[in-house]
């Protein structure tokens, strides 16, 4: 009897609590979990961001050139898919952390996205379901936007896309970030390292895009490149399931954002109630169904230690004193009843969105790489020796510096600053996160300088209004990529380890779609930047800036100083909420 109680005991104290494998059975420590499960997800990542990137990158040709739409429209319309792609990130994250796990989302959304790259596929194979073809300015071939049917399976495929995108980036980055301990320093710096090495395979998938794929796009026609896609987010499948007996996967913890409405509701009419010390008591209970801890660091224990108190031992803290009150005076209603853990865990939530904020204005930058920075390397010389080189495929520029400094980030510059600062990460999340922003700052200082130079060459050359590639390479172009793309490397993986750590453990794989969701409102706030540009522009001139059928007939220069003057206020800003911010968890953040 004694002997069947030790080993159940030992057999209790080997389980990731928390957490089942792939049959909704306990996962166990040895057997589940580990960076050679998260590998199964790097893999995946290079597969997904081929399947959407190949087609992203280039998406503004296809549809100026096969579909007929003006550079302007082509170029909101862009950024209008990519901006729903990644804002549907947060319904991932949501229905991983309240009802599914990170595992089946991604199975869910690849399938999802599978779907809709074979219709667009087929749209690109048969000649019926696309515009007739056109000789831009030929008035005896006018050009026909594409509308009705066509254009109704155009953007179902398109949508269903960036449905199923959303879904992967909603619980792909997180369902790899569980799978180690972060009890452990070890387990902290493998989860680091696996971030750096996400951004890394984000990028490997993105170089076969954006030079392999875009070359057979614009080379041997759409529905070659419509068709890898299709092949490679199927193969990820496999490569996902074949992980399944080692991964450990987290169980949902119920809807996050109920957590987070009730306490603000509670907080907002428990305003002009009196305070009740006996109720602010029994409200100090813990909560069965919020795991989460509190996390406090001792001021004489190492950097690394962390104390795990429970919320009924815990009072309120002081910051964000007025939502104090959704645990301090008595509740209108037994369901606004809240515990000092639930509290804490909004506060946690409210304090990050402002960081949040702050990244939309270099996301809305980086917008730019996809729409007018291609349209510019359209009209430049692209060729290099006989080969011409498509003017989609710039992105590799920033892609192979994000491929070569990764590791070097991860395996140099993180060992040689946490020795240099004696903390666990090195260089902290926010800290990276301002770098780049300021990079961003100096791309668009830079993109407006080349885009003068561009001009110049083309009234010089008297070839404003030819459709000729101008005497000038591309190599220009790279410039404003190379920054833009070091911009991305810095914040993205800052951003995703950032939310991950900072938010509660039963909010994390929402908290981690902040990182697309910023994304996704700065391709909004670029299209809203170019209306909003247009109208104003319109008004105090006969020519609006960023209007027309020809590249050349834009200010675009103009364009982009105002995003430079933009991100230079909002890197401003970003200091100020920075500079105040206080981590949750302990490592090298201070």
């Amino acid at each position: 009897m004694e002997q069947e109680q030790q080993i159940s005991s030992s057999s209790n104290s080997s389980r990731w609590e928390g957490y089942v494998d792939w049959r909704n059975k306990p996962a166990f420590r040895g057997r589940h979990g580990g960076m050679v499960a998260a590998s199964f997800v790097l893999v995946v990542e290079v597969l997904e961001n081929l399947a959407y990137l190949a087609n992203a990158s280039n998406l503004v040709m296809y549809l100026s050139t096969y579909m007929h739409l003006s550079p302007s429209k082509a170029a909101n319309n862009v950024t209008d898919f990519m901006g729903t792609a990644f804002l549907l990130a947060l319904l991932g994250g949501f229905l991983s952390d309240a009802f599914f796990t990170t595992y089946h989302i991604y199975l869910i959304s690849a399938v999802i996205e599978f779907l809709g790259l074979v219709l667009l596929t087929v749209q690109a194979r048969l000649p019926s379901l696309k515009p007739p073809p056109c000789t831009p300015g030929n008035p005896n071939s006018p050009c026909q936007e594409i509308g009705g049917g066509k254009a109704g399976l155009l953007f179902i495929g398109l949508y269903m896309v960036a449905l199923g995108v959303g879904g992967i980036k909603g619980s792909l980055p997180t369902h790899g970030a569980e799978q180690f301990d972060e009890s452990t320093p070890q387990g902290r710096k493998q989860r680091s390292t696996f971030f750096n090495f996400f951004v890394f395979s984000l990028a490997c998938g993105g170089l076969i895009a954006v030079t392999l794929v875009v070359w057979i796009e614009d080379n041997k026609g759409w529905e070659w490149g419509f068709g890898i896609s299709t092949i490679s987010i199927l193969l990820s499948i496999p490569v996902f399931l074949a992980g399944s007996t080692l991964y450990r996967n987290k169980i949902p913890c119920g809807s996050p954002l109920t957590t987070i409405l009730k306490v603000l509701v509670a907080a907002a009419l428990n305003k002009c109630i009196t305070k009740s010390p006996s109720n602010a008591i029994a409200s100090m209970a813990a909560s069965p169904s919020s795991p989460t801890p509190i996390m406090t660091k001792q001021p004489d224990q190492p950097q690394t230690a962390i104390e795990l108190k429970h919320s009924s031992t815990e009072t309120p803290t002081q910051s964000l004193k007025f939502l104090n009150r959704a645990v301090l005076n008595k509740p209108l209603h037994d369901s606004l009843q809240c515990t000092v853990q639930q509290l804490e865990e909004v506060k946690i939530v409210l304090k990050i969105l402002p960081i949040f904020g702050c990244t939309i204005m270099l996301n809305c930058c980086l917008a730019q790489l996809s729409t007018f920075s291609v349209q510019q390397a359209s009209t430049m010389d692209t060729k290099l020796g006989s080969f011409k080189v498509p003017p989609a495929s710039l992105p590799i520029f920033p892609l192979v510096f994000i491929i070569i400094l990764a590791p070097l980030y991860d395996q140099f510059i993180v060992p040689f600053f946490r020795k240099a600062t004696k903390s666990e990460m090195g260089i902290s999340h926010l800290q990276r996160i301002g770098i780049g922003l300021a990079l961003s700052i100096v791309a668009m200082a830079i993109a407006a300088l080349v885009e003068i130079k561009r001009k110049r060459v083309a009234t010089r050359a008297a070839m404003l209004d030819s459709t000729e590639p101008l005497p000038i390479t591309f190599f220009w172009i790279a410039l404003q990529y190379l920054f833009l793309g070091s911009a991305d490397l810095f914040t993205l993986a800052g951003l995703l380890e950032f939310f991950f750590t900072e938010a509660p453990s039963s909010m994390r794989s929402l908290a981690t779609s902040l990182t697309w969701a910023s994304l996704a409102m700065g391709y909004y706030l670029s299209s809203l930047i170019v209306s909003v540009v247009n109208d104003v522009s319109g008004k105090f001139s006969d020519h609006k800036w960023l209007a027309g059928s020809k590249l050349n007939s834009y200010h675009l220069e103009r364009f982009y100083w105002l995003m430079c003057v933009l991100s230079g206020l909002n890197f401003l800003h970003y200091l100020f909420w920075a500079c105040r911010y206080k981590y949750r968890t302990t490592g090298a953040n201070e």
